[in-house]
C-alpha cells in the first residue's frame, strides 16, 4: 500500500513535528509513508473565503500530486474534510467534470488519521506510551464533516500510562474557525474562553485533538492564562513511546 502523507499547510508551516509523528506512527506499524514534496494548500482557504474559482488550480495538483498514491493520510479533520466533500463539488460548479471526477476519486482514497488507523487498518494500540493526564477536543470538520466519531479515543484509550479525562461539552466548538476568528474576533474568544474553562476544569496536563489549528487558537488562550495546560496533537501522543515530549 503506497500512503501519501497530506501534511497541510499549517503543519508544514508551523507544526512540523505533527507530520513527523504521523510518520512515525505509520512506520512503527510496518508502513512505508511517501512525502510527494510538490504538495501545496489544498484549496480549503481559498473556498471557504468565497474564491472558488482560485481555487481551482490548488484541486488540479493536490490530484495530480497524490494521484500514484494508493491512500492519502493527512492529520487534519479540516483539510481532509475539504478534499472529501469540497474538491470535487467546487469543479462540477465551475463545469469541469474531468476534474470532479479525479476529485471524487482523491475524495475515496483521503482519510484522516484517525480514521485511517481504526476503519482502514483495523488498528487501535498502536504501541504508544504517554504519562500524562489528557482531555480531548473534538474538532467541528472531524466530528460533523468526517463523522470520526470516537476513532481518537479509541486510540487513546489504548495508549499506556496515560489518563484520560472525559472533557465537559466536549462537542462545541472552540471558536477558531479559519477566518471566523478574525472576522468575528469577539464571538470567537467568547467561545474559546468556554472551551478553555472546560478545558482547565477536566484538570487536564494536556488537552489533545486532530487539527493543529484548533489547538494553535486553544493553546494561543491557555498561554495568555499562564496555565500548565498545554495542546499536543494526537498524533504526537500516539507516536510517543515513553513519556511527554
Amino acid at each position: 500500500m503506497r500512503i501519501g502523507l497530506f501534511v497541510t499547510c499549517l503543519v508544514d508551516a508551523l507544526f512540523p513535528e505533527v507530520g513527523k509523528a504521523t510518520v512515525t506512527v505509520l512506520e512503527r506499524l510496518g508502513h512505508e509513508v511517501d512525502f510527494p514534496h510538490a504538495q501545496t494548500c489544498c484549496g480549503q482557504m481559498h473556498i471557504n473565503t468565497g474564491y472558488q474559482a482560485k481555487a481551482l488550480p490548488l484541486i488540479e495538483h493536490h490530484a495530480e500530486t497524490f494521484a500514484h498514491c494508493d491512500v492519502v493520510v493527512a492529520p487534519s479533520g479540516s483539510c481532509v474534510g475539504s478534499v472529501r466533500h469540497q474538491h470535487a463539488a467546487v469543479a462540477r460548479r465551475a463545469g469541469d467534470l474531468a476534474l470532479a471526477e479525479r476529485g471524487e476519486e482523491m475524495a475515496a482514497k483521503t482519510y484522516e488519521l484517525s480514521e485511517f488507523l481504526v476503519d482502514v487498518l483495523g488498528v487501535t494500540d498502536v504501541g504508544a506510551t504517554y504519562a500524562e493526564r489528557v482531555t480531548y477536543h473534538p474538532t467541528c470538520h472531524s466530528l460533523r464533516m468526517l463523522r470520526v466519531d470516537d476513532k481518537p479515543l479509541q486510540l487513546l484509550r489504548n495508549v499506556r500510562e496515560l489518563e484520560l479525562v472525559e472533557l465537559p461539552d466536549a462537542d462545541q466548538c472552540c471558536g477558531f474557525g479559519g477566518t471566523f476568528a478574525l472576522k468575528n474576533a469577539d464571538t470567537s474568544g467568547a467561545m474559546l474562553a468556554d472551551k478553555m474553562s472546560h478545558v482547565l476544569e477536566t484538570g487536564a496536563d494536556v488537552v489533545t485533538a486532530g487539527d493543529s489549528s484548533c489547538l494553535m487558537h486553544i493553546g494561543g488562550g491557555l498561554s495568555r492564562l499562564e496555565v500548565d495546560t498545554r495542546p499536543v496533537h494526537l498524533a504526537e501522543i500516539l507516536a510517543s513511546t515513553g513519556g511527554p515530549a
